[in-house]
């Protein structure tokens, strides 16, 4: 006598041809992408409003932080870079978290902004959190790979780039 136990028993949806799985599965990156649009568009804003952040020297000042990890950076050439114009970097790292924010939120150029998200969190990683110790301590590797699914599928979901392609398509069998 055989036993076995099935797996594959779950019960369809409404229409019947879609099973609970299925749908889980279809916006499995729908909380990642609002985790993600939500936490950059915090941060970003959180710069943008913080007055002592926004300044070349002082206590909480991007310039301070950013010589206080100098020497324990991956690429320390990348701090001193960035310290020629620290106020300048700092708005643009703002502004960059507010746009990848903002797309990644809405599902706009959602591959390009997490690739953005991507590249921000990596040089963070290789500058800001490099030196934590054991390495999982360091938050920005986490934001790192936690883009990597975004940037491979982007948002097919319940986004402007999903309406955007049910358009094209629309147009293209009109045609």
């Amino acid at each position: 006598m055989t036993h076995s136990f099935r797996t594959d028993t779950h019960t369809p949806d409404h229409d019947g041809d879609r099973s609970r799985r299925d749908t889980a599965g279809r916006y499995a990156l729908l909380p990642l992408r609002l985790f993600l649009g939500v936490t950059f568009i915090y941060a970003g804003l959180d710069k943008i409003t913080d007055s002592a952040f926004m300044k070349s020297s002082g206590a909480g000042s991007i310039g301070e932080q950013m010589r206080n990890v100098r020497d324990s950076a991956a690429i320390p050439e990348m701090i001193d870079m960035a310290l020629k114009s620290p106020v300048g970097f700092g708005y643009a790292i703002a502004l960059g978290e507010l746009a990848v924010g903002i797309g990644t939120l809405l599902g706009l150029l959602t591959r390009l902004a997490a690739l953005g998200g991507a590249l921000i969190s990596l040089s963070l990683w290789l500058t800001m959190s490099w030196a934590a110790d054991p390495y999982y301590y360091g938050n920005d590797l986490i934001y790192l790979m936690a883009w990597l699914p975004l940037v491979l599928a982007g948002a097919p979901y319940l986004s402007v780039d999903a309406a955007l392609r049910a358009r094209r398509r629309e147009r293209a069998v009109g045609y």
